[in-house]
This record gives C-alpha cells, structure tokens and sequence, in this order.
C-alpha cells in the first residue's frame, strides 16, 4: 500500500473513531461506557507488550501498576486523606484536589519506581520463574491495597475509595456535559475522546520504541539472551528500561480509571485482571502492536457483549447455569478456538529473516 492509500485509510479510520461514540450514544450511554474502558485497555495491553512482547519477559503482575496509578490518583484527588490526618486536613480542609497535569507524571514515576523495583531482583530469572515472581509481587500489592487500613487508614480497605475528582485540565472538567456545535456531549463521551488521544499518543510512543535501537535491543535479548550478551548489550539495563516504561503506560491507565470510575477498590486489580491482560498480548499477537490492539479490543468489549448472550442462554437451561459462570465459560471456548485455529495470534509480527520460496 503506498503512503496516499495509507494516509486515507488513516484519514478514514479517524473519522469512525470520532463518530462511533456519538452513534452507539443513540442505543445508550452503557455502549460508550464499554468503548471507553476497552481503550484503557488497549493502553494496559500496549504497555506490557513492551514487556513481553518487545523483551520477551513474562510478566504475570502487571495488574499491579494499574493499581498504584491508580490508587495514587485516588489519594491525590480525593478528600479521603484529609479525612483521616489531620495535618493534611489543617493544610487541606477541602481535601486533595491536585490538577490532572500533576497527579499523572507522578503516577507514571511511581508506577515506574515499582517496576523498577520488581524488575531489579528478577534479572537472572526468565520463563517460569519470572512468571512465578511477577505473580507473587501482584497479588503483594492488592494485599497491601486491601489491608492498609490499620493502624493508619491509608487505602481505606476492601471498602475501596470514593469520592475521586474527575479529570480536570485547566478548568475544563470531565464530569461535566459539554454543549459544542448545538449538540451535547455527555462525560462519558468525553472520556473517550480523552483515552482515544492517550491511545494514539502510546501506539506512537511504543512504535518509535520498536524501530529504535532500544527496541531491536530488546528483541534480540528475546530471541537469545546470551547471544545478546555477547555482542555487548547491557541486558541488565535494557531489562530493566523494558520493566520501567511498561509500568509507566500502567500506572497511568490505572490514573485515568480511577478518575473515569470516581472509585476505586482491590476488586479491580485482581489476579484475573493480569491474566486477561496477557492474554490480550497473547491472542492477538505477541510483540505486534495492530495484533495486541486487536487482542485487548476483542477481549475487554467480549465479555460485555456477551452479557446480552448469556441471559437467553441461561434460560435455555432452565436457569440451572448462573449467568457470570456462563459468561465466563462462552469467554474460554472463544479464547480456546482461537488459540487452536491461529497458534501465533489473530494478527501476528511478520516473519523476518527467512529465506524466500524456491522459485518453481
């Protein structure tokens, strides 16, 4: 395809992403609702592509840098810790209302510090191991999500925390309809453009990534670590760089969840959550950016389709299957066929480097 056919498919593409909100608004806000959450979750497959993908480092705990973006965001726009200090509330009476253009950076370090931390002693581990590793460290940080509640109340416990500001950018807010052009566009509507922007500006930043020499040196410590030693990569930083700026997609997502939620608790940051988010990286194809958005599109709007399938199918049984288990079963037998009819994913990375057919 030369660059005019390209530039029109990408021309053509944008005008439906711009229109497709106000189209399924007609049929109801919870149709918007799922689009928007589906693109967070593009942003969370994207970054631990990085990861996985690029570095080829299994990473079963990424869920946890959603969290801390997440919760970060919370403490930080909210008057929860003004509730329960009161040295920030004789600084604060109003609680913590800190602008989106300070929480966020400070979410992405934070959740870059983590990975770091996670990344640093993990170094000589791979497959298994690591896998093993990174689901501990997860399921590490929903506990201390889910008890830090005494002696000081810091997370408020599995009753979550509420009360969080929407997204406010320089007096223009999220949580407020917006009348342009004679039409009125609702928060949730809004909310999508804002993660569709985010979207975009990650798929640039992680292609940029993939054809640096950052990222050819994280393939190469995929394809063979020891290979990659010897030709002189540090594969010590390039691992942890690779564990840092994953984190950093996660922790900001986590900030955009929780200001699109306006509560938050360790429910959303379980075990499932990581999984779900592998195998968006894993169905769609591992490494290939267009396949991992595919994946994590597939995956994060299926489950809410189905939710319109599994009621009739419930009653089909005579209402002896419950419908979540069932949901949840409709979700594995599509993920199973798909795994069995395209080994290497929906929309895989082309193969490089092999030698063309024999000429007949």
């Amino acid at each position: 395809m030369d660059k005019t056919k390209q530039w029109v498919v990408f021309g053509l593409a944008a005008l439906a992403l711009l229109a497709l909100p106000l189209f399924a608004a007609q049929f109801g806000h919870g149709w918007v609702r799922i689009m928007a959450l589906a693109l967070l979750y593009v942003m969370l497959a994207l970054g631990l592509n990085i990861v996985v993908g690029f570095a080829g480092l299994l990473d079963l705990g990424y869920v946890a840098f959603y969290a801390v973006g997440a919760y970060l965001y919370a403490l930080l726009a909210s008057p929860h810790l003004s509730d329960n200090f009161e040295w920030i509330k004789a600084m604060f009476p109003d609680g913590l209302h800190m602008p989106i253009w300070a929480v966020v950076p400070v979410a992405a370090l934070v959740a870059a510090f983590f990975g770091v931390t996670l990344g640093a002693p993990t170094l000589k581990l791979r497959g298994d191991y690591l896998a093993i590793v990174t689901l501990g460290f997860g399921e590490i940080i929903r506990v201390f999500m889910n008890n830090l509640e005494h002696p000081l109340n810091i997370t408020n416990g599995p009753r979550g925390i509420s009360q969080i500001d929407p997204m406010n950018f320089f007096g223009f807010s999220f949580g407020k309809p917006v009348d342009l052009f004679g039409h009125t566009f609702p928060p949730v509507v809004l909310y999508y453009y804002l993660f569709l922007g985010l979207v975009v500006l990650t798929v640039i930043v992680c292609r940029r990534l993939e054809v640096s020499r950052i990222g050819r040196a994280w393939m190469a410590i995929r394809e063979d670590e020891i290979a990659a030693k010897a030709m002189g990569l540090n594969t010590r930083n390039l691992k942890l760089l690779a564990f840092g700026m994953g984190a950093t997609f996660g922790g900001v997502s986590g900030a955009m969840f929780a200001a699109f939620q306006g509560f938050i608790s360790p429910e959303s940051f379980t075990l499932a959550e990581s999984v779900m988010i592998v195998a968006m990286v894993v169905l769609g194809g591992i490494g290939h950016i267009p396949g991992v958005i595919l994946g994590a599109l597939l995956l994060s709007a299926l489950p809410e389709v189905l939710r319109y399938v599994a009621g009739d199918v419930q009653a089909m049984t005579g209402g002896r299957l419950d419908a979540a288990i069932l949901r949840q079963l409709l979700i594995a037998l599509a993920m199973i066929t798909i795994m069995l009819v395209r080994q290497r994913g929906l929309w895989p990375a082309p193969e490089h480097g092999k030698a063309a057919p024999a000429a007949k």
